[in-house]
């Protein structure tokens, strides 16, 4: 096979549609616009709009509701943690902290607090330090002989 015996699959490509090109073409004039009206004219897009009958996004009832003052946990998984633990990355010996862990690169930011969740497996024996973790996770690094500690995010007291 050479370069210019190259090309694409049947129906692969298609060619551009020639609007308002004469009346041979099939779509000139106002190509395709109709007559008037604002959806003929350029530079108007009614997102949503239905004429006149009421939007989708109007027919269907809202439910849900989203807490203005949700804690962020950036989440961690054990599996990834024993990753950078082998790598030499976070020191086993040492207790592994929030402080710790964004120092090694595994987390970028604090947010609220770290999350650990136990997705993958721990051989070493670890001291972890953080915000929250799931049972699954505790329970995984107890029975890798090490201890997870879970410490309550600082709250911000409000005086009344």
């Amino acid at each position: 096979m050479k370069l210019n015996e190259l090309s694409d699959n049947a129906g692969a490509t298609k060619k551009r549609k020639r609007v308002g090109r004469g009346p041979g073409s099939g779509t000139g004039k106002m190509g395709g616009r109709g007559i008037k009206g604002q959806k003929s004219r350029s530079g108007v897009a009614i997102n949503g709009y239905e004429g006149g009958q009421m939007p989708l996004y109007q027919r269907l009832p809202k439910r849900g509701f989203n807490k203005p003052n949700r804690k962020a946990y950036a989440v961690v998984n054990l599996g990834l943690i024993q990753k950078f633990v082998d790598a030499k990355k976070i020191d086993a010996k040492k207790a592994i902290t929030e402080d710790a862990l964004i120092e090694s690169g595994l987390v970028r930011r604090k947010k609220d607090g770290i999350r650990v969740l136990a997705k993958g497996d721990v051989t070493a024996k670890l001291n972890i330090e953080v915000t929250g973790a799931s049972k699954s996770a505790i329970e995984a690094v107890e029975k890798a002989g090490g201890s997870l500690t879970v410490a309550a995010p600082v709250a911000e007291t409000s005086e009344a």
